[in-house]
């Protein structure tokens, strides 16, 4: 029976836990990027933060797709490493760490800076407090308080109650004209150029700094994730968009410019809006409602960030020592200490300057937005190729199956000796074996209608937008590419050695793909759990490839479930050392006879089997002779058997594409 976790529904979420959660990290960007963005644009702040708001929404749309593609989690991290390779998805990762590294550092010292509203003597020691805060943050995960949905409903609740509550009281003390002439006085003195255009431009993403938080979210959501995602990020869409745009066009137009202008103040702008609005009671509720959402930002970003580094662990790109738990608590307090203690380093470098942490910020998180775009652009695609090629699929006329490429004969089960397989056996004609071959899903050109289509060419355009962002603050911020890029190439060289060691053993890391795709004519290797006949499979697909691709199924023995985490990374691949000894022989092989190869894993269960024949389509199955009865569908007489030193192997049999 499956083990329940502490809390049921603190392991599936709903779509308004779900919003919690993410509102609870971007709901805290409006605290501090007014302030920031002020410094690099003036008072076109608020104009920016509007126009980047069209390419939030487009960039929610595909974060939603995201979330029901990849249940496992892991972002940028699992798409980059599907849709492209293994590589780009630990890139992926090291961008990600400095984005969740960032989110502490800035998160906390802004939170500090807003508690000092309240208590104005710990403003010269808010860098003091910072790190100590982070400190503390680090024991509560390693003593296992880590994140609860329930704690960041209450938290995503208040704050987002007294965002509107400021804005009300805002509108309460402008007239229609007064609101309207704001629009007019953000470009008051600024000349629209070209460079301005783009540094605003890419700027502004700050103001989004936390979507990236709903991927992580996938094994913990409630089914069906496509809906429960979907309407999770309506929520942030609708919520941010009501609240981010006009906080920052009133924060920095209403303040006086000495205020919005001032370093230290800069950081607690919209404490200070309510202050002016409505008097010391809001300034002191906005005040403690936003350091109490910011520090928890920042925990969620340690969460986030130890769960990243165990996950890369586990793909052996960083030392296992990441994945050691502490035997009292059950913790990973390795990955926790670096979790904890790296968002130190950038505070201590910018001595705590706000502004240059939201420089530094901006490097990987307009990295993973790119990776993660490019991804999914990369994986539709490849869809839509799969179903060009399925509409367009057409059958040979009849003919003798032995008559095909490949190794078409079978074993005479009394002599053991090859002959053909008689013709007299098959059925009459091509349609009754056609008729018994599952219909690819690609079939019928669905991919490639009107929609998704339209979906297709705007998801590039969302791509475009955000690399060109992306390489804006490339060249715009000199620091923040310093910083981020040294911290790139410092994780992958560590990854680089870490693989590499691995790969000296016989037991390869192996990357395995969670999306079957259309394959006609390709090599399906069926293996199974400490089965004697994995290796004889393994050789005899790759003998037999004769230059198609060969994909490796593992059928894993069903696990325990274990009530997966907020922000982790659950895949049960990387818990099943079985699966990942045999993927690493077959990859060990593969590459002496370079063979193109994919790997996928699936928990064993009914019709386990078909549900990959339905979308792969292979031309080859090969399958223990004892589990071949777990096939169904497949005419006898598609069947041939090889005799190995270990035992049968069954070929099962399809007809390709011409």
């Amino acid at each position: 029976m499956a083990r329940r976790g502490d809390d049921e529904g603190e392991r599936r979420l709903d779509p308004l836990l779900c919003w919690a959660v993410v509102f609870a990290d971007i709901g805290t960007s409006v605290y501090y990027v007014p302030g920031i963005l002020y410094g690099n644009v003036g008072s076109l702040a608020g104009f920016f933060v509007f126009m980047t708001t069209s390419v939030f929404v487009l960039l929610a749309l595909k974060y939603a797709e995201v979330v029901h593609r990849f249940p496992q989690g892991g972002g940028v991290v699992t798409v980059a490493a599907q849709a492209m390779n293994h590589w780009v998805g630990a890139l992926g990762g090291m961008f990600i760490l400095v984005d969740y590294s960032l989110t502490a550092a800035i998160s906390c010292l802004s939170g500090m800076l807003y508690f000092s509203v309240v208590v104005p003597a710990l403003e010269p020691f808010a860098l003091m407090a910072t790190i100590g805060t982070l400190v503390l943050l680090g024991v509560l995960n390693w003593l296992g308080v880590s994140a609860s949905a329930k704690v960041s409903l209450a938290a995503a609740s208040v704050a987002f109650l007294s965002d509107v509550a400021l804005l009300l009281t805002v509108f309460s003390h402008l007239s229609l004209s007064q609101f309207l002439s704001l629009f007019p006085r953000m470009f008051a003195g600024h000349a629209l150029t070209p460079v301005t255009i783009l540094i605003g431009f890419a700027g502004s993403f700050l103001a989004f700094s936390g979507l990236e938080s709903i991927s992580q979210l996938s094994p913990v959501m409630k089914t069906p994730r496509r809906r429960v995602g979907g309407i999770a990020l309506a929520l942030v869409v609708v919520t941010i968009g009501l609240t981010s745009p006009l906080l920052t066009m009133f924060s920095t137009l209403l303040l006086p410019g000495n205020v919005v202008g001032d370093p230290v103040l800069s950081s607690q702008l919209v404490s200070l809006l309510g202050g002016q609005s409505g008097g010391m009671v809001l300034q002191t509720e906005v005040a403690l409602s936003a350091s109490a959402l910011l520090v928890f930002a920042a925990n969620t970003a340690i969460i986030g960030a130890y769960y990243v580094f165990m996950a890369l662990a586990r793909m052996q790109f960083f030392p296992a020592i990441l994945l050691q738990r502490n035997k009292r608590r059950g913790t990973p307090h390795y990955s926790i200490l670096l979790a904890t203690a790296i968002p130190v380093i950038p505070l201590l470098v910018t001595d705590g300057k706000v502004g240059l942490l939201g420089d530094m910020y901006a490097f990987g998180l307009l990295a993973a937005f790119t990776l993660t775009c490019l991804g999914l652009d990369i994986v539709r695609h490849r869809e839509r190729r799969a179903a060009r090629a399925a509409r367009g699929l057409a059958y040979p006329a009849a003919e003798p199956l032995g008559d095909r490429s490949g190794p078409e004969t079978r074993r005479d089960e009394a002599a053991g000796a090859i002959a053909p397989p008689s013709s007299t056996e098959l059925p009459a004609t091509v349609d009754q074996l056609k008729a018994e071959i599952p219909t690819s899903p690609y079939a019928g050109g669905t991919m490639l209608g009107s929609w998704h289509t339209f979906k297709f060419y705007i998801g590039l355009l969302t791509t475009a937008l955000v690399f060109i962002a992306w390489t804006t603050n490339l060249v715009a911020k000199p620091l923040a590419t310093a910083f981020g890029g040294s911290v790139v190439i410092v994780g992958m060289s560590i990854a680089y050695f870490s693989y590499a060691r691995n790969m000296r053993g016989e037991r390869l890391p192996v990357v395995i793909t969670h999306g079957e795709m259309y394959l006609p004519g390709s090599t399906l290797a069926v293996l199974a759990p400490e089965s004697p006949l994995n290796d004889s499979i393994i050789r005899s697909a790759i003998k037999n490839a004769g230059g198609r691709t060969v994909v490796f199924l593992y059928l894993g023995a069903v696990q325990a479930l274990r009530g997966p985490k907020i922000l982790e990374v659950h895949d049960p691949y990387y818990d099943d050392e079985g699966a990942k000894k045999t993927f690493g022989r077959a990859e060990l092989l593969a590459r002496e006879s370079r063979v193109k190869r994919l790997y996928l894993y699936r928990q064993a269960g009914p019709h386990s089997i078909e549900r990959v024949l339905n979308t792969v389509h292979p031309y080859d199955t090969l399958i223990a002779a004892d589990e071949v009865s777990q096939v169904q569908g497949v005419h006898p007489d598609l069947i041939r058997y090889e005799d190995t030193p270990d035992g049968r192997i069954a070929h099962v049999r399809e007809f390709r594409a011409p």
